[in-house]
């Protein structure tokens, strides 16, 4: 292997194992109650909020530190307008034409249509985009590497992250998503791969019960 730089790895504190198990605990009784919300207030959050969880999504794991992802965050009124308009005519061909029965009778206990009303009305929208070329220093133009799983983690960091600052989130992929390179005026060869809707939940907002139905630990996992 090639002489490479090395720093020290970052102290990780000494807590005992007990107090593992119990912040491991913990953690997962907070994001578990991370819920898709659909119903948004339009009351505003500070960009701040966002920046930070951003940073966050940008610390993510990824194929050869390219970090080979781009967070469009959209706040504008005719920018969420727009999008919205697209996602909708996208939708209305998906439920109409695309999906198979199979696909509706899955959605069918979410209770989801064509009507995306809280891309308008949620305060950000936040745009993400797969990166094919850049590299780790701006301006590099080189292949990436395992785009799709970085920005799979990176999503991931950035659900978690806007969920403990308090914030509703919802993911929404409209198929195709063309559409948004340019309403978020991103080159043609960055692939959209995801809108996450950002803000806070309506005072009415619901949750369909079949959304809490979550698999046991042993449907999840196996210990060999």
């Amino acid at each position: 292997m090639a002489d490479h730089e090395t720093v020290p790895y970052t102290a990780l504190p000494a807590y005992s194992d007990e107090e593992r198990v119990a912040r491991a605990r913990a953690f997962y009784e907070a994001i578990r109650t991370r819920r898709t919300c659909r119903d948004f207030a339009d009351a505003p959050v500070p960009r701040q909020v966002i920046e930070q969880a951003l940073l966050a999504a940008g610390s993510a794991p990824n194929g050869a530190n390219h970090q080979p992802w781009h967070f469009a965050v959209i706040s504008a009124p005719e920018k969420k307008q727009a999008i919205r308009e697209a996602a909708e005519a996208e939708e209305r061909e998906f439920y109409a034409e695309k999906a198979s029965e199979e696909w509706l009778e899955a959605l069918a206990p979410l209770g989801t249509d064509e009507v995306k009303e809280y891309l308008e009305i949620a305060p950000w929208l936040i745009v993400i985009f797969g990166q094919r070329r850049g590299g780790p220093k701006p301006g590099d133009d080189r292949q990436n590497y395992y785009v799709t799983e970085s920005v799979g983690i990176a999503t991931g960091f950035l659900l978690a992250a806007l969920h403990d600052a308090g914030l509703a989130t919802l993911t929404h992929t409209p198929n195709p998503m063309k559409f948004l390179n340019e309403i978020c005026e991103r080159p043609a060869s960055e692939k959209p791969m995801m809108i996450v809707v950002a803000g806070l939940p309506a005072k009415d907002a619901t949750v369909p019960l079949h959304a809490l139905d979550k698999k046991p630990l042993e449907e999840i996992s196996s210990w060999l």
